[in-house]
């Protein structure tokens, strides 16, 4: 149980017990009890107010920040799309670069070793 629960039950048992051990006549103490139920309803209706206006408050900031976290997201979606699009666009043409002097290579590589076949070709003769 709550202290704040705690603290109200004992200030009303405080209270009735004041009430019914207090001096007056039984008239008067039911008044005094219809009047003193009465102010608790009435503390009671503002403080259900405060509380639905807090949980109102607390549901919109919610949402608030739910949308908010929605869009950001969506947004890192999109930016990490548009990476990966330039990434892979990137790969492709470094892929190409790489073919091409590889090709350049093996034909370097092919031509040194003609022309080494050929000149030891005519160290033999």
């Amino acid at each position: 149980m709550s202290k704040l629960l705690k603290v109200a039950l004992a200030a009303a048992g405080g209270f009735v017990a004041g009430i019914l051990l207090a001096p007056k006549s039984g008239k008067e103490t039911r008044e005094d009890l219809k009047k003193k139920a009465e102010e608790a309803k009435a503390q009671a209706r503002v403080k259900k107010e405060q509380l639905k206006d807090v949980a109102d408050q607390s549901q919109k900031t919610f949402k608030k920040s739910a949308d908010t976290a929605g869009k950001e997201a969506a947004e890192f979606g999109r930016s990490a799309k548009a990476t990966a699009e330039k990434i892979a666009l990137e790969a492709a043409e470094l892929g190409g670069e790489a073919r091409t002097r590889a090709r350049r290579v093996a034909d370097d590589a092919k031509k040194t070793a003609e022309t080494i076949r050929k000149d030891a070709e005519k160290g033999l003769r």
